[in-house]
């Protein structure tokens, strides 16, 4: 996995991807070829809620020249040189009016800065503070060939159908230009995810999974599927910043207590990683801030590593290849595997006896030697199992309680069902 991963990296990395355009078109049909999806148009100027899709943007080349004839900033060479939506401009202008449209990271001075204006139309160049240094008074040449234009906004989705109407959602954004952990991260692990699970040979539930640009992607999707997820969505989880090497962190749903947050939680104590889990905080974050809005309150938390805004690279040049780990990208692929694992064993069972506790000698599931500690975790998961099997709690409710590994749990409950000493209810 780690080879293809890398691959399909290096062919995403160069392309200049934005909220709508052709690189977004672009990276959609690359990622495809593992995650086959369908996709979803909203044309410009249609009203999504509180927002209207904004036009369709395109660039072409970009630069400018200083007062000694020397090329700055070429879009050819780096996309995050122009403001994402820079608006058409060509002609010349003083330093000081040039200045105005010049954007850098004073304490971070080889570091080209992520900008973007959406919303207002306005030009600008995206430079390190070192480059900025060395620009002099005069008059400068600007070359921005650029178009904004009535076109569209483009979602895919791919749904692996499962056992039952009940789904979990995967959902990532790829707006972002050459940006590695912010950006790509997420869209891998969530291609690779999905050639995991269409393997399964049974699901019980369907798996939903969207790549779309962020914020007012989320936004125009739950114009579409708003209803249709708050009837069926069980869990879901926004894929972002998934390629570092740092720790786990989850962020929790707004429903804080929701079976998708259990999931995680209790994927991440089963690990011997170190791991944070924060709340919901509608003040800062991705798109789960739409799909938990207060008329939603869906169940969707978000599984990082380190959480955007909390490692000095973000939204900046520096994001790329050299901070990003291809084992790190495969191991936020299994960890995700393991939740799909869990929420598909996660079930509510009854022991067939009830009175006492049922004689596991005669069945194979006792030691022999009963001064061994080798069949301690084991013979503990068995034991809460079959202690509160009562038909009201499911085994994430006994993981909490037990303190026991879900792994632990599954095989425990897998041996109990085969022994016929506990069923599932129905």
């Amino acid at each position: 996995m780690i080879k293809n991963l890398e691959k399909y990296f290096d062919r995403l990395w160069p392309i200049n991807r934005s909220i709508t355009g052709p690189g977004f078109r672009e990276s959609l049909d690359i990622l495809s070829e593992i995650i086959p999806m369908e996709r979803m148009f909203f044309k410009t100027g249609q009203k999504v809620f509180d927002w209207v899709v904004p036009k369709e943007w395109t660039i072409r080349d970009a630069y400018f020249i200083d007062p000694k004839g020397k090329k700055h900033a070429e879009f050819s060479k780096n996309n995050l040189h122009i403001m994402g939506y820079s608006t058409l401009f060509k002609g010349t202008i003083s330093f000081d009016e040039f200045k105005k449209h010049i954007y850098t990271i004073p304490h971070m001075p080889e570091a080209i800065p992520y900008v973007t204006s959406y919303y207002n139309e306005k030009w600008g160049f995206c430079i390190s503070q070192n480059e900025f240094d060395t620009l002099s008074d005069g008059e400068y040449q600007v070359y921005i060939d650029s178009d904004l234009f009535d076109g569209t906004l483009e979602i895919g989705e791919a749904v692996i159908p499962g056992n039952t109407d009940k789904e979990i959602l995967f959902s990532t954004y790829l707006c972002h230009p050459s940006l590695a952990n912010n950006e790509l991260s997420g869209p891998l692990v969530m291609a690779f995810l999905y050639q995991r699970l269409v393997k399964m040979h049974s699901r019980k539930y369907t798996y939903r999974f969207v790549m779309l640009p962020e914020t007012i992607g989320s936004i125009c999707y739950l114009s579409k599927r708003g209803k249709h997820l708050s009837k069926y969505l069980i869990a879901g989880y926004i894929m972002s910043c998934l390629g570092d090497t740092g720790n786990f962190t989850y962020k929790k749903s707004r429903q804080e207590n929701s079976l998708g947050d259990k999931a995680a939680q209790i994927v991440l104590k089963s690990t011997k990683n170190k791991y944070s889990i924060i709340s919901f905080n509608p003040a800062d974050g991705s798109d789960e801030r739409q799909f938990c809005s207060p008329g939603f309150n869906l169940p969707v938390g978000s599984l990082m590593r380190t959480i955007y805004g909390m490692y000095p690279e973000y939204h900046t040049s520096l994001d790329n290849k050299d901070i990003i780990s291809f084992k790190a990208l495969e191991e936020s692929v299994e960890i995700y595997y393991l939740i799909v694992k869990a929420l598909e064993w996660n079930k509510k069972l009854i022991s067939n006896i009830q009175y006492c506790e049922p004689h596991l000698g005669s069945r194979g599931l006792y030691p022999s030697v009963t001064n061994s500690y080798t069949w301690k975790d084991d013979f503990s998961a068995i034991k809460w199992i079959l202690n509160y099997s009562d038909g009201k709690n499911d085994l994430f409710n006994i993981a909490e309680k037990s303190g026991c590994r879900i792994d632990t749990l599954l095989k425990a409950a897998q041996k109990l069902l085969n022994a016929d000493l506990i069923k599932e209810v129905a």
